[in-house]
Formats: structure tokens, sequence, C-alpha cells
């Protein structure tokens, strides 16, 4: 896909199916430290990060000195993400309610529909609006944005599939000793599944090249 049809659906001039064309463009990043990595989009350099986190922290104090108000840059990320993604929803002809909110570190934004069309199979259209309303934020802000989005609660229903699917792989492994290979998955997926092995005592590491790119849970 071209810049400029990126670029088109930033401005949100391109309807929905100009996201299931960035959604094949869209590489899948290869999680170095499968442990550490939270999901696909967030494998950045140390060094960047920290320039980028400094000049942020400038910035709001210099809007806080101005405005006389605290600013909460997480609450910045969910509203500037709201309004890209409320602008895409009217574009495209789509139902949705957007909620946002912050738990930990990151900005999260939930899309309540009964629409599938933008989940896309194996959720990679998801993925794909995910990496654009982290974009939108980056153009109004001038830093990264590591904001969580989720569409038709489709994380979490995959959260608790995933869960059950560890769980069956961890029984296995102590039972029998021998590891257990589980299916391809995404950065997001594998590290439920790394976490759900940490937190039974088992050693979990990430075998393979996207898309084929597996978790391996063992002993040791």
């Amino acid at each position: 896909m071209s810049e400029e049809s990126v670029d088109n659906v930033v401005d949100g001039d391109v309807p929905v199916a100009a996201v299931e064309e960035v959604a094949e463009s869209v590489p899948q990043r290869e999680d170095e430290n499968p442990e550490a990595v939270e999901d696909s989009q967030e494998a950045d350099s140390d060094g960047g990060d920290t320039v980028e986190e400094d000049a942020d922290e400038g910035d709001a104090d210099s809007v806080e000195e101005d405005s006389g108000e605290d600013v909460d840059p997480l609450e910045e990320e969910g509203d500037i993400a709201a309004d890209y993604l409320e602008e895409l929803l009217d574009i495209a002809d789509l139902d949705g309610d957007i909620d946002t909110y912050v738990e930990g570190s990151r900005a999260h934004i939930s899309i309540v529909t009964e629409s599938q069309t933008l989940v896309g199979p194996g959720g990679r259209v998801l993925e794909a609006l995910q990496e654009l309303a982290r974009l939108s934020v980056m153009t109004e802000t001038g830093h990264r944005s590591r904001l969580m989005l989720d569409v038709a609660g489709y994380r979490e229903t995959r959260r608790k599939e995933l869960l059950i699917l560890a769980t069956e792989a961890i029984e296995s492994v102590k039972e029998t000793g021998e590891p257990a290979h589980l299916t391809p998955m995404n950065p997001f997926e594998r590290k439920i599944v790394h976490d759900a092995a940490a937190a039974a005592g088992l050693v979990s590491e990430s075998e393979g090249v996207e898309p084929k790119r597996h978790v391996v849970i063992s002993t040791d």
C-alpha cells in the first residue's frame, strides 16, 4: 500500500476498505524478548524512547504552565485516538460506541459494536487499525503511543481462549515432562501464553519466523 493511501486513512478520507488494505501492509514484528514484549507494535529502541519521553515531559510541563491545569498524556492519547476512530466509523457508515480509559501505563480504547468488520480474520484488521490510531496520536502529539485498541470484545475473548489453550499445554508439560509446541500466534497472543507459563513456574520461548512463530513451553 502506498504512503499516500496510508495518509488518506489517517486523515479520515478513506472508508473501511482501505483499513483492510492497510492490514495487508502492516508487518508482523518479531518479539526478540517475548517475555518482555507486550504486543507486536512496541519493539522500539530504548534510546529513541528515552529521548522522546524527555521531550514529551518538557512539552507537557509547558502545557501545564500555560493552562494552569494538569494534563494526563494518556488521557490525551485516548481522546485523540477516539476522535480519529469516531470519524472513521462515520465515514465507513459503521455503528459503534467508543469507550476510553487508562489502565497501568497505557491508554485503552474499546469500540463497542456487533460488527466484525473492524476485527477481520484473525484480528488482522484490528491490529492495523490500532497502528493507525497510534499513528494519529503521534501525528498530533509528536510522540509514540502504546495505546491498546479492542473491537467488539475481540481481545478479551481471544485472551480467554488462549488461557484455556495455555492451561492445557501447561498441564501436559507437567504430566509428561515433554515440551509443548503451540500453534502460531501473533506477538500479542504469545505474550499472554508466556505470562501463563511463567505464572505456572514453567519456561517458554518463541520459535520460528512470522507468520509461523509459535510458543514452546517446557520445564527448563
